[in-house]
């Protein structure tokens, strides 16, 4: 087996970034089995047939039942909105097709079990979309950690922070909408920002948090692609059902602290996704809008010349970086989906489970829920609850 035959359901943000990591992936990564861009699916025909002209698809279809029953499908790529990857998923595992789903998993805890125990019970392959993890930057972080380079963990901060929706007259999209996305910032962003804290730091022991949804109304979207849409002012309106904006507080296993916030309203922050772990022996400052750099701080440095200094993760001895250009020559956000689809590609050309899985996308729902419950509840909850 040397090639990795796909079908993808969804064509827009996510099917964008998914459709350039399959073709990237073989130029630069050409011992990784070689993605075969079999079929697209979407349920408008017309826009799918043009997304699989522009990305590159050999044809497209509007009928996911059949698409996950085709002989000449390997792996099924679920990047539609999150109210469909349940029913997506367990069907492609019960029709022996490995699965690469985005994030979140699903809308609920339950489902997202259901998921994976469909995934293991087919022995199939199973992925979570926590493209973050990939950026060589964070890599280093999770090294430095692993290593025992900034000592015991003692706190982990982390903020997403975004702007897009903060006028009033921006329309009602799905990802406002908890029957579609499941929840707002905190399962949009939060969610990237628990996985990166069980990557680099553990498990969570308990959490508890707060919400507000600022603008209650919008208006009804007449078009949607991607993050932007198009609606009246002056038309009907539609409530608002998930969070803008969610803060909450965790205690890891091994002693550490966190401090989570995730929203949609931090004027003149476009997508600032960044975190800070402090440890016994020194420090480290992550942020995606400067993906390329890590700030790193050591106690053991000489007292004259301590402070945080700038790593720029661009050299051959970070993960990926000898695959791309000369030191100094920066990536961007969409390699960190070339990054994902590597190990995807490898972990079944290898016969073991890709990393993220569906059991880390399962951890994850579980502290998103677990923040719900004590928002709800204005409480500490363990996750031994969830």
């Amino acid at each position: 087996m040397n090639q990795l035959r796909i079908g993808m359901i969804g064509y827009k943000f996510m099917g964008k970034a998914h459709s350039n990591a399959y073709r990237s992936l073989p130029m630069f990564f050409p011992k990784a089995l070689k993605p075969e861009m079999k079929a697209i699916c979407g349920r408008n025909a017309s826009a799918v047939q043009e997304a699989a002209e522009q990305l590159g698809w050999n044809e497209s279809v509007t009928d996911w039942r059949e698409l996950i029953q085709r002989d000449d499908i390997d792996l099924i790529d679920i990047n539609a909105p999150s109210d469909a990857h349940k029913e997506i998923a367990i069907a492609a595992a019960k029709a022996g097709k490995h699965i690469f789903c985005e994030k979140p998993l699903a809308l609920t805890l339950a489902d997202a079990r259901e998921m994976l125990q469909a995934a293991e019970d087919a022995g199939v392959r199973h992925m979570v979309g926590f493209n973050y993890r990939f950026s060589p930057a964070v890599r280093l972080a999770k090294k430095l950690v692993d290593s025992g380079r900034l000592g015991q963990i003692y706190h982990f901060r982390a903020w997403f922070l975004q702007d897009w929706i903060m006028d009033p007259q921006f329309p009602l999209v799905w990802r406002l909408q908890k029957e579609v996305a499941g929840s707002g910032s905190h399962g949009d962003l939060g969610a990237h920002l628990i996985d990166l804290a069980h990557y680099l730091v553990g498990d969570m022991q308990e959490v508890i948090g707060m919400s507000e949804t600022f603008i209650k109304e919008r208006p009804i979207a007449s078009e949607m692609t991607g993050l932007s849409a198009k609606g009246s002012g002056d038309g009907p309106k539609g409530k608002v059902t998930v969070d803008d904006a969610t803060l909450f507080l965790t205690r890891f296993e091994n002693g550490a602290l966190g401090s989570f916030e995730a929203t949609r309203f931090a004027a003149g922050h476009r997508s600032t996704n960044a975190f800070e772990i402090n440890g016994s022996l020194g420090s480290v400052i992550f942020d995606f809008e400067r993906m390329n750099e890590l700030e790193v701080y050591f106690t053991s440095d000489e007292e004259d010349v301590q402070g945080f200094r700038r790593v720029l993760a661009t050299d051959p001895v970070h993960d990926y970086m000898e695959a791309w250009w000369p030191p100094g020559h920066t990536i961007g956000f969409e390699h960190t989906f070339i990054h994902e689809v590597l190990e995807l590609s490898q972990a079944i050309s290898e016969g073991r489970q890709p990393v993220p899985s569906f059991e880390d996308g399962v951890k994850c729902q579980a502290v998103l829920e677990a923040v719900d419950k004590s928002i709800e509840e204005r409480r500490w909850v363990s996750l031994l609850e969830m």
